[in-house]
C-alpha cells in the first residue's frame, strides 16, 4: 500500500542546480521546504550516475526529516538505488509498464503528457499523477514547442480521471488561473529555484494554492 502524504501534489518543487543562481541545491530545497514545498523532484539532465546518485542520497536524507517525498526524475535505477519515494518518466524513458515491472508496489510513478493523445493514452496506464508540462512556454522546457495553455488544461481535467502536476512557466502571477483550470498540483522550477528567496517564493505560492483550493 502506497504511503499516503497530506497534499502531497500542491507545490511540486522540481529541484534543478542549473537554476539555482550557484548554490547549492541542498540548501535551496531546505529553504523551499520551509516555505510550503510538499514533495520534490530532483531532476539532474548532465550529471554522470555517481554525481546524481550522490545528490540524490543527500537530498533524499534531508527530506526525510521533513517527511516530504522525494522523486527522481527519469532515473529509474537512481530512484530504486536510494529508495526514493518515486519515479517521473517522460514520453521517451522508460515506458510505465516496465516501470512497475521494476519498482516497488508502493512506489510513486509519475509521467509526462504534452498534448491531448498522450494524455488520453495515459488513461490506460496505472500512474499516481501526469505532469502537464508545458502549460506555458518556459526555458526549462526550450526542447517543446507547444504549450497546453489554460483551455487545454481544462480540457484535459474533464477527460482525465488522474492527478494533474501542471508545470511550464508556472509563477504567482498565474499559479491561480491553473488552479482554478484544474491542475490538483503546480511543478515549479525557476520561480523557486531562482528566487532570491527561495522560502518566500514558495510561501507566495503555496499561499495562492490554498486559497483557490478552498
Amino acid at each position: 500500500m502506497k504511503r499516503k502524504y497530506i497534499n502531497m501534489y500542491d507545490l511540486y518543487l522540481v529541484a534543478d542546480e542549473s537554476f539555482s543562481l550557484g548554490r547549492d541545491i541542498l540548501e535551496v530545497i531546505k529553504q523551499a521546504v520551509r516555505g510550503g514545498v510538499t514533495i520534490v523532484q530532483l531532476r539532474e539532465k548532465n550529471a554522470d550516475t555517481r554525481t546524481f546518485l550522490e545528490k540524490a542520497h543527500r537530498v533524499h536524507d534531508l527530506l526525510k526529516k521533513y517527511h516530504i517525498p522525494l522523486i527522481i526524475n527519469d532515473r529509474v535505477d537512481i530512484a530504486l538505488a536510494v529508495g526514493a519515494e518515486g519515479v517521473h518518466v517522460g514520453q521517451s524513458d522508460m515506458p510505465v509498464e516496465y516501470v512497475k515491472r521494476i519498482v516497488p508496489r508502493n512506489m510513486i510513478i509519475g509521467l509526462s503528457v504534452e498534448n491531448m493523445a498522450q494524455g488520453m493514452e495515459a488513461e490506460h496506464l496505472d500512474v499516481d499523477y501526469l505532469g502537464v508540462s508545458p502549460v506555458f512556454t518556459t526555458p526549462t522546457k526550450q526542447e517543446l514547442i507547444c504549450e497546453w495553455g489554460i483551455e487545454g488544461l481544462k480540457q484535459l481535467r474533464a477527460k482525465s480521471r488522474h492527478k494533474l502536476v501542471a508545470i511550464g512557466g508556472i509563477n504567482q502571477s498565474n499559479a491561480a488561473s491553473v488552479i482554478k483550470a484544474g491542475a490538483d498540483g503546480l511543478a515549479v522550477v525557476s520561480a523557486i529555484c531562482s528566487a532570491e528567496n527561495p522560502e518566500v517564493a514558495s510561501k507566495q505560492i503555496r499561499d495562492i494554492i490554498l486559497q483557490y483550493k478552498k
